[in-house]
C-alpha cells in the first residue's frame, strides 16, 4: 500500500464521511454525562485566519477527547452575523449587507469544514436570519414589560466615524472597540437595559465560578465596581433641591471647601449664573468633544468653570462655590463631588489652579500638616483634625461615626454604589435587530404585539453613506399604524447591539429548530450550562458580562433555570508572527488556505496546538509548521512499516513478555497516563503532544526477536493513533482504518493505561476532609505536594464532598496523605 503521506486526499475522504454520516450530531440523551463545548462564534468577515484555528483547534481536542471518554458532546457552530462591517462593505462595495454577510459565511463555512473539526452542523445559526432575531424580539418585550429595557434622553459614547452610539465597555482607551476612532459625547434618546438591576447578582456568582481564569473574574468585578459610602446632601443657595454626592471619604468632609459637578450633570445649565452661561456652555461643549478616558486620566490637567452658584457644607457651615470640572463624570456616583483638595490629588491640582481654599482634617502621626507649605495631597490614613467632634479619631473609626452622624441629622445615608452602568443597546445602523417599539403622538411609546412580530428588517433600502440610518429614511418601514388607537404612528429606526445577539446565541444552540418560542425548556435543561467555553480575553467585560446578565434575566423570566452561561471559561492567547499580532495591516497574516494546501489541516492544527499553551500567545514559526508535519510523516510511514506485523499479531499474552518488552510497554503506559492528564486536567496540549513525540523516538528503532513483540508493536502504534487522535483527526483516522479496526476512530474508547505496567511509577494517596477517609487517589512517583493538592481537590468524589464548603487548609503529609480542611 502507498506510504507517502498525501494529506489533502486522506483529509477529503474523511470529511466527507463525517459530514454524510452526521457523526458529530448531539441529541438530547438524559442517560449519558452531557459536555457542552463551546467557542465564541465568529463574525463573518470573509476569511478565517490563524486565530480561528488555534481556538477552534483547541475546543476540538476537548470535543474529541471527551467523545472518547463516552460523553454526550454538543458542539455547535454559527455566525455573529449582525454589524457595523457589512454595512460599511455594502456602502463601499454597492452591495447589500445580507449578500456580503451570506457570500462571507459560506466561504468561511468551507474554510472551517477543511480543518475537519467536530461541529454538529446541523445546529447552525446566524443572528441576521429572521429565526433568530424574531425570538430575540420577543425577549426585548418580555424585558419591556419587567422595567428591565426603558429608554431615556442621556449623554451617550458616539463614534463619528461609524456613526453610531457604543456602551462604556465598547469605549476602549478613549476610542472605538472596532475602528479606534476618538469616541466624544452626544446627548440622544437611548434604550437601555437595566442590568445595574442584577449588578449584585453578577458579583456575588464572580466568587461561584471557579473554572474562570482569576484575571477575568477581577476584571468584571472591578467594571461592577461596588463599593461602600455615604451619600450626603449639599442644600444649594437660592434652590430647595440639594446637590447629592456619593463618597467613600465621608471621614475628610469637614474639609470639603467646593464642589465639583460633571459637565454632563442633569443640574448643570439649571445651577448657571446669568453672567456665567456662555462661559459654562462653551466649557461644555469643549468637554464633549474630549476623550472620556483622557478625562479621568492622572496626567490630564485638571480645568473647570465656575457656574456662579453656592453651596453649604452640611458639616461645617462653610460657603462652597460649585464648579463643573472635565475630570467628574456621570457614570460613578451621582455626578458630583465633593472637592477636598487636602485629602484627594485632582482636587488638590484643581484647587491650586484655580485658587480654591484648602483646608486639612486628618493628620498623619507625628506631622502637623500646613495648607499652605503643601505640595500635594494626603491622601492616607490618619488623626481627625478640624473636624469638630470628631477630632482625635483615628480616620478610619471616623467613617462610620461621620456616616451615622449625617444619618442621624437627614443630611446623608449610609449607601452602596456600583460604577456599573445600565448597558445602551441603541445603535443607529441598518444591519442590526430591529427594535420592536412603535411611537404614538397619542399613546406614547408602544411595543409591538407579539401577534405582529417579527418586525424584519427590510432588504429594500438604499446605502448612501450618509449620515445616520438608513431605516430612518425609508419610509415604508417607518409609517405605520399605532396598536393601540389606530392612528398614524411611526416605527423606532435603531436597532439593538450586536452583544444582545451574542448575549444568549449559547442557549439558542440547545434548541435551534424550536419554533414554538424563545427556547424548547427540555433540551435547553439538558445541556446548559455550557461545560467548557473558549474565547479571547478582550471580551471580559463586554460578551462576558453581558452574556451573565443574560443568563439571569431568562431565568427570572422563566426561560431556564441556569444561573450562570459558562461554567469553565479558557482564554486563548494570539497568534503572534514577527513580533506583533498577526493584522492584515502589518503584513504578517498566514492564510490558512495556503497551508492547508501545502501541509494539510492535521499540519496546522497539530503546529497551533503544540507551539505553546492554549492560555499564552502562540509565536508563529514557519520551521516549526515544517516540522509538525514531519511528526506526521513518521507516524505514517512507521505504522505501515510494521503493518503487516501488527494485522498478523497475535492477542498480546502480558504474562510471556520479556523485560525489554515490559520497558517498552512500561513507556507506552506512561505516556497514555500522561496524555490524559494534560489534556483532562490542565489542557496542556503541547506537552501531551511532546509525550507521543517522545514515545515514538522509543518505538521507531524498537526491534525485538520476541513472539510477543508483534503484539506489543499493535498495541504501541493504536496507543499512538488513540492519542494523537484529538489533535490530528484525519491521519489517525486513515490509519487507523488500515491497521485493520472496523470500527472508526470517531467511535472509539479512550485507552486507559494499565497500572500494572507502570506500578513502579505510582503512588496511591489517601485523602481525608477534616480527618475522614473520602476518596483514595493515584498519582505519579516523584509528584510535588502542590500538585498532590491539586490533584486531590480535582477528585470526583472529593469536589462533591467539599461543593458548597469554604476550603480553608489543604495539608499534604509525607506525599501519601492528604487533609482538607474545610467548613
Amino acid at each position: 500500500m502507498e506510504q507517502k503521506y498525501s494529506p489533502i486526499d486522506v483529509e477529503q475522504k474523511w470529511q466527507a464521511i463525517w459530514e454524510n454520516e452526521k457523526t458529530f450530531k448531539a441529541s438530547t440523551d438524559r442517560s449519558r454525562r452531557k459536555y457542552y463545548l463551546l467557542e465564541m462564534f465568529p463574525y463573518p468577515s470573509g476569511r478565517i485566519h490563524m486565530g480561528h484555528v488555534r481556538n477552534y483547534s483547541i475546543g476540538d481536542v476537548i470535543g474529541r477527547f471527551k467523545r472518547m471518554r463516552g460523553y454526550n458532546v454538543l458542539h455547535p457552530m454559527g455566525w455573529d452575523a449582525f454589524g457595523m462591517p457589512a454595512e460599511n462593505a455594502a456602502i463601499q462595495n454597492k452591495s447589500h449587507p445580507a449578500t456580503w454577510t451570506h457570500e462571507n459565511i459560506a466561504y468561511m463555512r468551507n474554510q472551517i469544514k477543511k480543518m475537519g473539526f467536530s461541529y454538529d452542523w446541523d445546529r447552525e445559526l446566524a443572528t441576521c436570519d429572521l429565526d433568530y432575531y424574531r425570538w430575540e424580539q420577543k425577549l426585548f418585550l418580555e424585558m419591556f414589560a419587567k422595567g428591565l429595557a426603558y429608554k431615556k434622553t442621556s449623554f451617550v459614547n458616539w463614534c463619528p466615524t461609524c456613526e453610531t452610539v457604543l456602551a462604556n465597555e465598547q469605549v476602549e482607551d478613549g476610542g472605538c472597540w472596532r475602528c479606534d476612532s476618538d469616541v466624544n459625547q452626544k446627548e440622544l434618546d437611548q434604550w437601555f437595559f437595566r442590568i445595574t438591576d442584577y449588578a449584585e447578582e453578577l458579583l456575588e456568582y464572580t466568587y461561584n465560578l471557579p473554572g474562570w481564569p482569576e484575571r477575568v473574574l477581577i476584571m468584571q468585578r472591578n467594571w461592577i465596581g461596588k463599593s461602600y459610602g455615604c451619600e450626603i446632601d449639599f442644600p444649594v443657595e437660592n434652590s430647595t433641591e440639594p446637590i447629592r454626592v456619593f463618597t467613600t471619604r465621608q471621614d475628610t468632609v469637614f474639609g470639603a471647601t467646593f464642589m465639583s459637578l460633571a459637565p454632563e450633570h442633569p443640574r448643570a445649565l439649571e445651577l448657571t449664573s446669568a453672567d456665567q452661561r456662555e462661559t459654562v456652555m462653551a466649557f461644555i461643549d469643549k468637554i464633549r468633544k474630549t476623550d472620556r478616558m483622557k478625562r479621568t486620566a492622572d496626567d490630564f490637567e485638571k480645568e473647570g468653570v465656575f457656574t456662579g452658584s453656592y453651596c453649604t457644607n452640611p458639616v461645617s457651615g462653610e460657603k462652597m462655590p460649585v464648579f463643573l470640572a472635565n475630570f467628574v463624570l456621570m457614570d460613578y456616583g451621582t455626578g458630583a463631588v465633593m472637592a477636598v483638595p487636602t485629602h484627594d490629588q485632582r482636587d488638590f491640582e484643581f484647587a491650586k489652579k484655580y485658587d480654591l481654599p484648602l483646608k486639612v482634617v486628618i493628620q498623619p502621626s507625628g506631622v502637623t500638616l500646613d495648607p499652605a507649605t503643601m505640595g500635594e495631597a494626603y491622601t492616607e490614613a490618619g488623626i481627625m483634625a478640624n473636624s469638630g467632634q470628631f477630632d482625635g479619631l483615628p480616620s478610619n473609626d471616623a467613617k462610620e461615626a461621620i456616616a451615622d452622624f449625617l444619618q442621624t441629622r437627614k443630611q446623608g445615608a449610609k449607601t452602596v454604589n456600583f460604577r456599573l452602568r445600565d448597558w445602551g443597546i441603541s445603535r443607529q445602523r441598518y444591519w442590526g435587530n430591529p427594535i420592536p417599539v412603535i411611537y404614538c403622538n397619542d399613546c406614547g411609546v408602544v411595543p409591538v404585539p407579539e401577534k405582529d412580530l417579527p418586525v424584519v428588517l427590510p432588504k429594500d433600502v438604499a446605502f448612501s453613506g450618509e449620515g445616520g440610518s438608513p431605516l430612518a429614511r425609508l419610509e415604508s418601514f417607518v409609517q405605520c399604524s399605532c396598536p393601540v388607537c389606530g392612528k398614524a404612528a411611526r416605527r423606532e429606526t435603531d436597532t439593538m447591539d450586536t452583544f444582545v445577539q451574542s448575549s444568549w446565541y449559547f442557549l439558542r444552540f440547545c434548541c435551534p429548530d424550536f419554533n414554538d418560542g424563545i427556547l424548547d425548556r427540555d433540551p435547553v435543561d439538558y445541556w446548559m450550562s455550557v461545560d467548557q467555553y473558549i474565547g479571547g480575553i478582550e471580551h471580559a467585560v463586554l460578551h462576558l458580562l453581558y452574556a451573565r446578565f443574560f443568563t439571569k434575566v431568562m431565568r427570572d423570566l422563566g426561560h431556564i433555570t441556569a444561573d450562570e452561561p459558562f461554567t469553565n471559561l479558557l482564554t486563548q492567547g494570539m497568534v503572534i508572527k514577527d513580533g506583533a499580532k498577526m493584522s492584515k495591516s502589518k503584513g504578517n497574516v498566514v492564510d490558512p488556505n495556503s497551508l492547508i494546501s501545502k501541509y494539510g489541516a492535521d499540519t496546522a492544527r497539530l503546529f497551533s496546538l503544540f507551539a505553546a499553551p492554549p492560555e499564552k500567545d502562540l509565536d508563529w514559526n514557519d520551521q516549526g509548521v515544517d516540522g509538525s508535519f514531519r511528526f506526521l510523516s513518521r507516524i505514517w510511514k512507521l505504522v505501515h512499516d510494521r503493518l503487516d506485523m501488527i494485522k498478523n499479531a497475535a492477542p498480546l499474552d502480558i504474562a510471556a513478555i520479556t523485560a525489554e518488552e515490559r520497558i517498552l510497554r512500561r513507556a507506552v503506559h506512561k505516556t497514555i497516563r500522561k496524555v490524559s492528564e494534560d489534556i483532562e486536567d490542565r489542557f496542556h496540549f503541547n506537552t501531551a503532544i511532546a509525550s507521543v513525540m517522545e514515545l515514538l523516538n522509543i518505538l521507531q528503532p524498537a526491534h525485538l526477536p520476541s513472539p510477543q513483540f508483534p503484539a506489543i508493536m499493535k498495541e504501541s502504534l493504536q496507543s499512538v493513533i488513540l492519542l494523537m487522535a484529538p489533535f490530528v483527526p484525519h491521519i489517525t483516522e486513515e490509519l487507523w482504518q488500515r491497521m485493520g479496526n472496523s470500527v472508526q476512530l470517531t467511535q472509539a474508547a479512550w485507552p486507559e493505561y494499565d497500572r500494572n505496567a507502570v506500578v513502579d511509577e505510582e503512588l496511591l494517596i489517601v485523602v481525608q476532609v477534616n480527618g475522614k477517609l473520602r476518596s483514595k487517589i493515584t498519582v505519579s512517583a516523584g509528584t510535588g505536594d502542590d500538585e498532590v493538592k491539586a490533584l486531590s481537590l480535582a477528585d470526583e468524589k472529593i469536589a462533591q464532598f467539599i461543593a458548597g464548603l469554604t476550603v480553608r487548609k489543604v495539608i499534604c503529609v509525607q506525599g501519601k496523605l492528604v487533609n482538607i480542611v474545610a467548613g
